[in-house]
């Protein structure tokens, strides 16, 4: 479930540094267990890399309209939040549990969900992707506010 066909715009776009490889290939599996398309951007190794190459290509993708949505994983999610989170139009969320990854579609309508390896468990990281899932957009008084998160001075 991972082609790059230009007229495929997918459920997901994924990617993760070399510490978050294998939680990259859990979170794969959960996914097409569900039937939910991805495109995949790599790291493909656990040979050390840089984890804002990866976060700026999910980024990309979704921009492009190739993802409606992305995952990051890194060893804490931190970095590969902080950097999604200086794209323009992305909001990236990250989660360590699952009421977080619920309120950052719900009140953030964050389109990147930022995970840790190191610090979540895989049962724990698939109930926050559950939520994320299950979550949608509340609007409301929360769409004033994520409003004023693309404002810039």
């Amino acid at each position: 479930m991972s082609s790059d066909s230009d007229s495929v715009v997918h459920d997901f776009v994924i990617g993760s540094d070399h510490a978050g490889i294998e939680r990259k290939k859990e979170i794969k599996d959960f996914l097409s267990e569900r039937g939910l398309s991805f495109l995949d951007v790599g790291t493909n190794s656990s040979d050390s890399v840089d984890y804002p190459d990866f976060a700026k290509a999910v980024g990309k993708k979704i921009l492009e309209g190739k993802a409606k949505q992305g995952i990051l994983i890194c060893g804490t999610g931190i970095g590969m939040s902080i950097t999604a989170n200086k794209i323009s139009g992305i909001r990236a969320a990250l989660a360590v549990t699952p009421f977080m990854g619920e309120m950052g579609r719900a009140h953030n309508n964050a389109n990147v969900l930022c995970l840790g390896a190191r610090i979540v468990d895989f049962a724990t990281t698939q109930q926050i992707v559950e939520a994320w899932l299950n979550a949608s957009f509340e609007g409301g008084r929360h769409e004033r506010r994520v409003e004023k998160m693309e404002d810039h001075p």
